[in-house]
């Protein structure tokens, strides 16, 4: 396991967060939960059919031994979640709406969250990232100014941690998306012990050229800082002007970053997810995520392609960001 993990497991190991996994007769989360138990870094809740669980367990031959297993069906506190769920929705949900629809996985899990019952949730291995998400935004909900939540990796390759985004949710994010996008990924760069400088990234350096969509990132850049005078961001730039420091000093010698820019805002979720793609096959970074910002507490999503590896990792970041709220 990299340092960074290393370092991410030793601060969850002392807090002992409880993180719920909804999908818990899938084999790569019990497997890994299993592990998560025995390393005493966190402690795991799944989501099932007790006995279904432990069958399926007991089939792949992994002990899920003092692991707390919560059936919706049968969950004592059940009605409790109810009566939370229904005034979280504001009248957008009736009472036998809401058991019907805590019956369902994410809902459940999600719930466990707001009330406090798990620090964090991790879900999508067996489920899309809607279902995963849609759950949280309407529980959950996303941080006092915060409009939209946002999907970040953070790019690992030896003693080298950058951030990339959006690269999951936001397809065309307007200036004032990017903006939030900018000040949430520059908090989240933070929980990694990474000091954060911001690029916002374009296909133009300082108005080298010009358009709309050039235009839509200046002005982001600017609203940003006005939200966030004290954090160290700028744009618009090249990905080189902002990685580099020798390209910097031609192209934006009185830029703050200095080409040591660590934290990297596409301008679109199409060009954040071939950014981050080309990142981790050509240039062989671990990419890890999407670790979704934005939320009053953390939920992630797995991709559906997971292995217990990815499992393991993307609950102790859970675990992180559960600790840093």
């Amino acid at each position: 396991m990299s340092d960074l993990f290393k370092g991410i497991s030793e601060k969850v190991r002392a807090q002992n967060p409880t993180i719920v996994f909804p999908e818990g007769t899938d084999e790569r989360i019990i497997e890994a939960t299993s592990r998560l138990k025995k390393d005493g870094v966190l402690k795991p809740v799944l989501v099932g059919n007790k006995g279904e669980v432990e069958a399926k367990a007991s089939e792949i031959g992994v002990s899920v031994d003092g692991i707390d297993i919560f059936d919706p069906e049968t969950y004592e506190h059940f009605e409790e979640l109810v009566e939370a769920f229904v005034e979280r929705r504001k009248g957008k949900a009736t009472h036998d709406d809401a058991r019907q629809i805590l019956k369902q996985p994410n809902y459940f899990g999600t719930m466990l969250v707001y009330v406090d019952k798990a620090h964090g949730l991790v879900s999508g291995a067996a489920h899309s990232t809607g279902d995963t998400v849609r759950p949280a935004l309407q529980i959950i909900k996303t941080k006092e100014g915060v409009k939209k939540t946002s999907g970040v990796f953070v790019m690992v390759k030896n003693e080298e941690k950058y951030i990339f985004g959006d690269c999951a949710i936001n397809i065309s994010p307007d200036s004032n998306d990017l903006a939030e996008i900018a000040i949430e990924a520059a908090k989240t760069a933070r929980v990694f012990d990474i000091d954060p400088k911001v690029a916002m990234l374009s296909f133009s350096t300082k108005g080298s050229a010009k358009s709309p969509e050039t235009e839509r990132v200046v002005d982001a850049t600017q609203i940003a800082i006005e939200r966030e005078p004290g954090l160290t961001l700028d744009g618009e730039f090249q990905f080189d002007a902002a990685f580099v420091p020798s390209v910097a000093a031609k192209k934006a010698p009185d830029s703050p970053l200095n080409g040591e820019a660590n934290v990297f805002v596409f301008p679109s979720l199409e060009a954040g997810n071939i950014g981050y793609k080309i990142a981790q096959r050509l240039g062989n970074y671990e990419a890890i995520g999407p670790i979704l910002q934005g939320l009053n507490k953390p939920v992630n999503d797995l991709s559906r392609g997971c292995n217990v590896e990815d499992v393991y990792k993307l609950a102790l970041i859970t675990a992180m960001q559960g600790l840093a709220e």
